[in-house]
């Protein structure tokens, strides 16, 4: 994947990360470290989640457990690099843009309904992460840094479409579509109305 082209084309997203972002998150670098780990944390604990949710479904089980590892090994690189530098986890803070893409989720309604939102909840989460990861490479100080995060987000880049593959390995590919439509449109809204911070990766 050629992250060089723009966030729309590659990921699929509507709107870019503020410019501002990067020089604030350069300013917090325990806060924006300690947010990383824990979102790499609850990545992995949510494709457990999905897994035990989810058992029966070969494919989705198959593709989801190396990407648990994958995840827990990138949670323990941020814990390392947290050490490196002497700083601490900090505590985990509420995650407002996860939060609000989760109220955004099918409630109740037939199993097929919920499990795309869930795949799609997680595909954008992983789209936006790499583009965040993206701007950290190219805009931080800290050369080390830029290479740690370009690191991640190759790593990252091919996860939101794995996401999108599961989904319609078990729903129709006209409502993934539509309905992945539906999600890029409403998470642009949440972008614009989310305060620029940078003490958080979203």
């Amino acid at each position: 994947m050629d992250l060089s082209q723009d966030t729309k084309n590659i990921l699929g997203l509507q709107l870019p990360t503020d410019p501002r972002w990067v020089d604030l998150a350069s300013l917090s670098l325990s806060e924006i470290l300690t947010d990383h780990a824990y979102c790499e944390q609850k990545a992995a604990t949510t494709c457990i989640t999905l897994i035990q949710r989810y058992n029966q479904k070969e494919k989705l089980v198959t593709e989801l457990s190396p990407i648990v590892t994958e995840e827990w090994g990138h949670f323990r690189l941020v814990l390392a690099e947290l050490k490196k530098r002497n700083l601490k986890l900090g505590l985990q803070r509420k995650d407002e843009y996860v939060n609000a893409l989760i109220e955004f989720q099918q409630k109740g309604g037939n199993e097929e309904g919920r499990l795309l939102d869930q795949l799609l909840t997680m595909a954008l989460i992983e789209a936006r992460s790499c583009e965040r990861f993206k701007r950290l490479s190219e805009g931080l100080n800290d050369e080390y840094l830029r290479n740690f995060y370009r690191r991640f987000m190759e790593s990252e880049a091919g996860h939101y479409t794995l996401f999108i593959e599961l989904a319609e390995t078990y729903i129709a590919k006209e409502k993934v579509r539509s309905r992945w439509s539906e999600w890029l449109d409403y998470e642009a809204k949440v972008i614009t109305n989310i305060e620029v911070r940078g003490d958080r990766i979203h």
